[in-house]
């Protein structure tokens, strides 16, 4: 049997804290209006745990595998380059 876990969402428009405490990100989907970036840290100033770059505009669809990406302290968006929206999949 597989692990089964709780999965909430949260849609972000802009660099600042997520506002979900400690969660383990499992996946992103996001929408540039031209080549973006984005980069998510461990709190404010914190330890950087995904940083992507992307090429054009679009949409985008991030899976993290295995148990996804630990934030010890609620993730916060320090970089959002062309960033139209995006929502974060955490646990």
């Amino acid at each position: 049997m597989a692990d089964e876990y709780d999965v909430s969402s949260k849609r972000l428009t802009g660099t600042g804290a997520a506002a979900i405490g400690r969660a383990r990100i499992r996946q992103v989907v996001a929408t540039f209006s031209g080549a973006g970036r984005i980069t998510l840290t461990s709190g404010d100033g914190g330890a950087t745990k995904i940083d992507l770059d992307f090429a054009a505009a679009g949409t985008y669809d991030i899976f993290i595998p295995g148990t996804g990406v630990l934030f010890d302290a609620d993730p916060y968006v320090a970089t959002a380059t062309n960033l139209t929206a995006m929502t974060i999949f955490w646990s």
